[in-house]
């Protein structure tokens, strides 16, 4: 079981992963933390709770878009293949970034 550091809203938290998905939870990290300081510079800096809740938030949003530009595409005849595969794909991220920012909240509610 790997376990890496990531940084958020410059609070550093100790994350438990697959072995082999370090870098990609560093990735998924960073730009988490990179949502949180566009919020930070928006409405300035609020409680952990509050900003998990916006930036789930605004994640859910761009995840629907994702959504909404794949069923259009789904819609026409051309990469039918590739679509499905790329929603299995986008579903089980999604999964994974749900227990993710759900370990996250956890970790939150702990200090």
């Amino acid at each position: 079981m790997g376990q890496v550091t990531v940084e958020i809203n410059d609070r550093k938290r100790q994350i438990a992963c697959d072995d082999g998905q370090e870098a990609h939870l560093r990735r998924l990290g960073n730009y988490i933390d990179n949502r949180v300081k566009e919020l930070v510079a928006a409405v300035g800096q609020i409680s952990d709770a509050q900003l998990l809740v916006m930036v789930s938030l605004l994640i859910a949003d761009e995840l629907s878009d994702a959504y909404a530009e794949l069923e259009t595409a789904r819609s026409s005849d051309e990469g039918t293949a590739a679509i499905l595969s790329a929603e299995e794909t986008l579903s089980a991220n999604l999964d994974k970034l749900a227990s993710r920012i759900e370990n996250i909240a956890e970790s939150l509610e702990q200090t």
